[in-house]
């Protein structure tokens, strides 16, 4: 099976390919976009139940609402992503088979379509946040993009390698599933990171959703620029994508005989 020339396929494809996997995600849907809002909104606002009035957590002056929600958005753009990704190659076996598509534009795809989705809740933080009186006006915004691209990054290439790992073992999936469960308490979106103790929190920030998280939350929740621990993000996650596409490129060309 000759092995694909392209890296993430042509502009076109891809965006052609993104935009059925957004038309595919929503026909026959009422709500349609809006889910990509009440799912984190009715995450944090069960979080802000239980961690106000039943288990309180301190968060300062910021409203445990607000405090999870900016977490909880980019939490299930990351999630559903990698899903998406893993996915994506099993589930188009007609296209994976053909000698001459581009592979990669599958599961990137996958994961443009997500951050379509993310996009438009990330809208909605940003009203939260001037309703409830957050420095959204702040300079600290023009990070955004940065903190944004650290995210990517950390995404592209665990999903370019969870899509290639599927192909050959369909457990796979199953183990994601379990790994997002461990990942999502392992991550600051329930708790503020002081909550760490500071012995382990050396080793803590090498996760770099650490990063990414606070990262979001010093810019939008404190107006403040992202301090270190975005760099320790960014470090792991170019050394992920790297890791992950190296992957992928190495088992494209057996993929059309497996699946």
């Amino acid at each position: 099976m000759a092995r694909s020339t392209h890296s993430f396929g042509a502009p076109g494809l891809l965006r052609e390919w993104t935009a059925r996997t957004l038309r595919g995600r929503y026909q026959q849907s009422w709500l349609g976009w809006l889910w990509d809002v009440i799912q984190p909104v009715a995450q944090a606002m069960m979080l802000a139940v239980v961690f106000t009035y039943i288990v309180p957590i301190d968060t300062g002056d910021t409203p445990y609402l607000l405090f999870a929600f900016v977490a909880t958005v980019p939490w299930a753009f990351l999630s559903g992503a990698l899903t998406d990704m893993t996915n994506s190659l099993v589930e188009n076996m007609s296209l994976v088979n053909k000698i001459y598509f581009p592979r990669d534009v599958l599961p990137v795809a996958s994961m443009l379509a997500r951050l379509a989705d993310f996009a438009v809740a990330w809208v909605f933080v940003l009203v939260l946040a001037a309703v409830l009186g957050a420095p959204v006006a702040s300079a600290a915004l023009l990070a955004l993009p940065a903190i944004l691209l650290v995210q990517l990054l950390l995404t592209v290439g665990l999903g370019l390698a969870g899509a290639a790992a599927n192909v050959f073992v369909r457990d796979t999936r199953s183990v994601l599933v379990l790994v997002l469960q461990l990942w999502f308490y392992a991550s600051p979106v329930l708790y503020p990171i002081e909550r760490v103790p500071a012995g382990l929190r050396s080793a803590y920030v090498l996760n770099p959703m650490v990063g990414v998280i606070e990262g979001y939350r010093a810019v939008l929740l404190r107006g403040e620029w992202p301090d270190a621990t975005l760099l320790v993000a960014a470090a792991v996650s170019a050394v992920v994508f790297l890791g992950g596409y190296a992957v992928f490129k190495a088992l494209e060309f057996r993929f059309a005989d497996i699946v």
